[in-house]
């Protein structure tokens, strides 16, 4: 079979860096250039230094024809960059940013939103994705069972918490390793700008009614993950929720249900979305755990780019946790 040729935009990111680790061991994949406009023509391994020993590769501020290009590109900059470097039809594009989950058409481009637990089938046939944003995978994910059976009709209570890496490789305040330390913050209560992308999708789903979400982001003290605490109010017992979940992510090869507590550790470094629900009155507790990076970036756009050409979904992404 011949390899999917790969170009990465903007490569010089934390995103862009995790996309090369994984896709430089992908058995089906050849990456044709790395293009970052302020590091052209330096090694890849200078700015990302775990991939030292592992590529000669360097970066370029020119752009080849490839089978597939990964905008790994600052919010609000993925539309820009296409109006002045626009690609052949039959390119397909995935999109890391935020600039295509809520407005989804561009010009000839309809971008299908990328998560597949949800819409699977679209983006096998898709030429254009959105990936979702990571608090929104680990939101979406948590509730997706509950709204697919209508039964997301109360207000839901979200708290998660990311690691540093969340919010890109640029310097501010909140990044400093004196303020991150032993600190964590809240930001954007009730306004963070997944919102927007969450509720599209219940809304789809739901048939027009996206439940409020009262959701507050947490920066927290270490570099990667996110933890997630929701409840609503359910009528369905424990037991019953259990199967619902299990049999609603039965055939998703990243997205399980715990029986027992789960922590951020055991997802950290994969692909993985880890479940646990609980019963505790009327209401419905989930709990979340994803990698930023991975499942709610990278490693989620690899398992898109997997289904649109055709793909087993998990080539390249069996990776193990680090769990100690």
């Amino acid at each position: 079979m011949k390899k999917i040729s790969v170009g990465i935009i903007g490569g010089a990111g934390y995103t862009a860096g995790e996309l090369l680790r994984l896709l430089l061991h992908h058995p089906q994949v050849d990456i044709q250039f790395v293009q970052s406009s302020t590091q052209a023509d330096k090694p890849v391994c200078s700015v990302h230094r775990d991939l030292f020993g592992d590529t000669e590769l360097k970066f370029t501020d020119k752009i080849l024809a490839t089978d597939v290009v990964f905008l790994c590109l600052g919010h609000g900059l993925s539309t820009t960059f296409l109006d002045e470097n626009p690609f052949p039809e039959n390119t397909k594009i995935i999109d890391l940013s935020n600039d295509f989950r809520v407005q989804s058409t561009y010009k000839n481009r309809d971008f299908v939103y990328g998560l597949s637990e949800i819409f699977r089938n679209e983006i096998r046939s898709a030429n254009s994705i959105a990936n979702p944003g990571c608090f929104a995978t680990a939101i979406q994910l948590a509730l997706f069972p509950l709204a697919e059976k209508m039964l997301l009709s109360d207000e839901v209570h979200v708290n998660a918490i990311t690691g540093s890496t969340g919010a890109g490789r640029g310097l501010s305040e909140t990044l400093h390793y004196s303020y991150r330390n032993n600190n964590i913050s809240i930001y954007k209560p009730f306004t963070h700008q997944h919102l927007g992308e969450i509720n599209k999708t219940f809304t789809v789903v739901q048939n027009g009614k996206s439940p409020m979400l009262n959701f507050i982001p947490v920066r927290g003290n270490f570099t990667r993950g996110i933890f997630t605490t929701l409840y609503t109010k359910c009528a369905l017992n424990k037991d019953e929720l259990q199967t619902l979940y299990k049999d609603c992510y039965a055939s998703h090869p990243f997205t399980h249900i715990s029986d027992t507590g789960i922590s951020m550790k055991e997802v950290a470094n994969t692909n993985k979305c880890l479940l646990h629900i609980e019963k505790h009155g009327d209401y419905v507790l989930i709990t979340s755990v994803i990698d930023n990076l991975l499942k709610g970036a990278s490693g989620q756009a690899i398992q898109n780019m997997n289904l649109m050409f055709g793909l087993e979904e998990t080539i390249g992404l069996q990776l193990k946790p680090n769990a100690f």
